[in-house]
């Protein structure tokens, strides 16, 4: 089971909520490629509320991806698409069951 994970909530700016949905989903081949990823999930909360989160198997692949192409885009677009910036949570998973 992996028990490391990250969450993500985002705050879309009035008027971009579209935007960050699109965005967000751009990144699922992204986060495909990452071989350190064992799950990644883009969300949707409510009308202008979204968040990612991801799971590991390791703190190498947690950081590996906090180093790549998803964390750096998300930080260049936030200024334009969300209303403040990401909290990124690293977290660790309790108990799960998947698939």
């Amino acid at each position: 089971m992996a028990k490391f994970a990250l969450a993500v909530p985002l705050q879309a700016k009035p008027g971009k909520e579209a935007e960050v949905a699109k965005f967000l989903a751009s990144a699922l081949p992204l986060a495909q490629a990452e071989a350190g990823t064992t799950s990644w999930f883009a969300l949707q909360f409510g009308p202008d509320k979204f968040g990612i989160f991801d799971t590991f198997k390791d703190e190498a692949g947690r950081q590996a991806h906090l180093d790549g192409p998803i964390a750096a885009a998300l930080m260049a677009k936030a200024g334009e698409l969300l209303a403040q910036p990401p909290t990124i949570d690293k977290v660790e998973i309790l108990a799960a069951k998947m698939g």
